[in-house]
């Protein structure tokens, strides 16, 4: 493969449209490519962001650094547009500019993200003679509302896909009750999953197409995090990520009751900010930071006793637990979803289920600083090995490879 190929990922949120991970794995994935030299096109959707934010639509980010072209589709009628795919599964306002841009834009390989407001599994027909892609960053495939977490209160383990929908105030989309996401999918060259454990919940709730796995990763940290001054002059935990009941931010906050030890600094933001805020009551021992860019989080990764992650929800896969090992800081994550295969694949932390564990976890770390030195170590070069830029880009150009293979056998 050439620094001539064409690639084109197509995605329905891309930073600053956007909400969490999906978008920033998006975003990485394109520029590791651009910095190699490819040709990299992202189309996304600023309508589904508008949609969803009531109106609020950031201002764009300047001209990409690393030479991604990024290309936003906007309409008059952001709700009906939006409406519209997410209801029959297909790019209806959008479409012929979709496929004009991609049958411009000569692509040798599509990316498919998460294409669920973008166009949908109709959306999988565009671009007839490149190699297509999926990468699932989120359980879109398997679940309306992204997640698997069923009626916005427990882990998802049985299909009762209207109501949770209508629970989350979601019209319940017509396409799923068709076969269009089935006879979409043979369009699809390769399905990769982000985790192992991710792989096995797509084939739990009846994916039918085989998955490879390739990890997200993160880039190098910058050369000044070495240095980086304290963010907070007490010795502190940390959490990194949106404010949602999803993410068990209330364990944390608990966990932190009690008068004495270390703090915890919560960075981020969402819709249960206010009730998380209310819930600690003022303990000087919890404090919010709010958003912080990823260019202010260095600091805060680097001096934290361990990276602490909750998360009470299925998630794909654990980007804050490998953007703490890439510098060199240990994490204690629930015993959930894809948090083992990662704690346990590294040797860069501890895992929990109970609050009594998570404390005791955090103790150990806290009253050690030989085993967070060890673990942090342990993390770090795992980071290297697994999940680095220059560890996964390599892995999909292969998978990438396969895939054009794959095409061409089918074509002939």
């Amino acid at each position: 493969m050439t620094p001539a190929t064409r690639f084109c990922f197509l995605t329905t949120f891309y930073p600053p449209y956007h909400f969490g991970g999906d978008a920033i794995g998006v975003q990485r994935f394109a520029r590791g490519l651009a910095k190699r030299g490819y040709h990299v096109t992202v189309i996304h959707d600023a309508d589904a962001y508008a949609v969803l934010t009531g109106g609020a639509v950031p201002p764009p980010e300047a001209i990409d650094p690393f030479g991604v072209r990024v290309v936003t589709l906007r309409t008059a009628l952001p709700i009906v547009s939006t409406l519209l795919t997410q209801q029959v599964g297909r790019p209806v306002v959008n479409g012929p500019r979709l496929r004009r841009l991609i049958d411009e834009g000569q692509f040798d390989v599509i990316a498919f993200n998460n294409v669920s407001l973008i166009g949908g599994p109709g959306l999988f027909a565009y671009g007839n003679g490149a190699a297509k892609v999926y990468l699932a960053h989120e359980h879109w495939l398997v679940c309306p509302t992204h997640v698997l977490w069923r009626h916005g209160r427990e882990l998802c383990n049985g299909r009762e896909c209207v109501r949770c929908q209508l629970r989350h105030h979601r019209p319940p989309q017509l396409w799923r009750f068709t076969h269009l996401l089935e006879r979409q999918a043979e369009q699809i060259d390769t399905f990769v999953a982000m985790s192992e454990f991710s792989r096995g919940k797509h084939r739990e709730f009846g994916f039918p197409r085989a998955m490879e796995v390739l990890p997200n990763f993160v880039s190098d940290p910058p050369a000044t995090a070495v240095d980086a001054p304290r963010p907070h002059e007490r010795p502190y935990f940390l959490y990194v990520g949106r404010l949602e009941a999803i993410k068990g931010v209330d364990d944390l906050i608990d966990a932190f009751a009690h008068e004495h030890g270390p703090d915890l600094l919560i960075a981020g933001s969402g819709t249960q900010e206010e009730s998380l805020r209310a819930r600690a009551n003022g303990n000087a021992r919890v404090r919010f930071v709010g958003s912080v860019p990823a260019s202010g989080l260095s600091a805060y990764y680097r001096h934290a006793i361990a990276l602490l992650a909750p998360s009470l929800c299925f998630e794909t896969f654990g980007l804050t637990l490998i953007e703490a090992f890439s510098y060199g800081t240990p994490v204690i994550a629930r015993r959930l979803g894809p948090f083992p295969e990662i704690v346990e694949q590294s040797g860069g932390g501890e895992l929990f289920d109970t609050n009594a564990e998570l404390r005791a976890a955090m103790q150990r770390l806290h009253a050690a600083p030989e085993l967070r030195r060890q673990m942090g170590a342990a993390g770090h070069a795992a980071y290297r090995r697994n999940w680095s830029e220059d560890a996964v880009i390599p892995r999909f150009l292969d998978i990438v490879e396969r895939a054009r293979a794959h095409r061409q056998r089918s074509v002939h």
